[in-house]
């Protein structure tokens, strides 16, 4: 389970934190930075997935990896040492609790850190600065393995993956397992209704970050009769349709269509629903598919569904990610879900700002500003995030000295 992320001249932010739960919240205006800790995520799970610094910018020819936001120069935050020369450097930390056992135990806190720069003479293309690993006191490979003459690293690809291949210790290959699996294992989705109206080929039984191959995933969700009960009633209680059942057709190419069915006999298919409905379905299948697990990032998790029914998603959210197996990372511009979520998620939320006079942005835990915890509960934050309290009081805590903040 990841606890927190630090983005060291990354994009907009200088040197920010961000805490980790298990359901977190980031709320903020547009450019505030939401987008770019979605990228710092991205840039770990390219990591994970072992792929070279500049695939992970740049894309990866045949798969469906895209590139990143932004230059491989763009990356670092203006104003970064270096930066003047085109050479700014940027790192990314990870805190993390394991939840695989090494050796019949579960590892101490782990911390990964990645520090990276554009290489002039590469014509700007990134190679690691620096890259160390650790498990509590215990230091798998400190930030000087790229000068061990003996490894032979590349700086054009993280350590991680180098050193696993060539395991001098089943213990510490175990070790960096974890952190390599808890990269790849993350998932990004972004649903694109006309991706999730296709029919899907059997056997393709994992949700595309587009909402790809819904109805194969629905479909062996529904195989259970227990699962399908849970999907129904989630799906009835969150979009306007009376569902009665989830329906499934093959075509002559074999291909799975998907259709819904009313309680009055009507058959809508997945061609006709709903913007709205379809990108539910899909996170319904994400959330309760058979392979769920890993971190599951959703930008403006509210787009498409009636305020009225956005405590149900959160409710739904916060179920399935107390089982322990996946971590969720949700962006949000709704004022309302400040006031829905759980104390344990409150504690979890976080806001991102651009202060006045910088292009900097800062990341600060919603319940440590001024009497939020207070305020939650006699007046409901999702009033005063939409009157812009928070920003206000961002700037007078940040602007302010000690004293003048008692």
């Amino acid at each position: 389970m990841i606890t927190s992320l630090r983005l060291k001249d990354f994009k907009n932010f200088d040197d920010e934190t961000l805490r980790i739960g298990s359901f977190t919240v980031i709320v903020g205006a547009n450019a505030s930075g939401k987008s770019n800790i979605r990228d710092a995520f991205r840039f770990l799970h390219g990591i994970g997935r072992g792929y070279t610094l500049a695939e992970i910018i740049g894309g990866k020819y045949g798969t469906d990896w895209k590139p990143i936001r932004g230059s491989s120069r763009g990356i670092a935050r203006f104003g970064a040492a270096g930066t003047q020369r085109g050479l700014g450097q940027f790192a990314l930390e990870i805190d993390m609790s394991p939840a695989l056992r090494v050796n019949g135990n579960f590892p101490s806190n782990a911390t990964y850190r990645v520090q990276v720069r554009p290489e002039a003479f590469s014509g700007g293309g990134l190679s690691i600065v620096s890259e160390s690993c650790s498990f509590g006191k215990e230091e798998v490979f400190s930030e000087s393995i790229f000068d061990d003459r003996e490894m032979q690293l590349s700086r054009t690809q993280s350590a991680l993956h180098q050193v696993m291949r060539r395991p001098t210790d089943f213990k510490n290959y175990e070790k960096l397992r974890t952190i390599v699996d808890t990269f790849h294992r993350a998932r990004f989705f972004d649903f694109i209704p006309d991706r999730m109206r296709e029919p899907a080929a059997p056997g393709q039984t994992t949700l595309g970050d587009g909402g790809e191959n819904l109805p194969i995933v629905l479909q062996e969700i529904c195989a259970d009769r227990k699962r399908k009960s849970v999907l129904i009633d989630w799906v009835r209680e969150l979009t306007p349709m009376d569902v009665k059942d989830l329906e499934f057709s093959s075509d002559p190419s074999d291909k799975v269509h998907l259709i819904l069915k009313e309680q009055r006999g009507a058959r809508i298919q997945a061609d006709n629903a709903s913007d709205g409905t379809l990108r539910f379905l899909a996170m319904l299948a994400a959330l309760l598919g058979t392979d769920t697990s890993g971190l599951y990032f959703f930008e403006e998790i509210e787009n498409g569904l009636h305020p009225s029914r956005l405590h149900l998603l959160v409710d739904l959210i916060e179920r399935q990610t107390a089982k322990g197996r996946i971590q969720v990372i949700a962006t949000t511009h709704s004022p309302d879900l400040l006031s829905l979520v759980s104390d344990e998620t409150f504690e979890n939320t976080s806001v991102t700002c651009r202060l006045e006079d910088s292009n900097d942005a800062i990341i600060r835990p919603v319940a440590d500003l001024p009497n939020s915890r207070k305020l939650r509960e006699s007046q409901g934050l999702g009033r005063l995030l939409a009157g812009g309290w928070v920003e206000d009081a961002l700037y007078f805590t940040e602007g302010s000295d000690e004293s003048d903040k008692k």
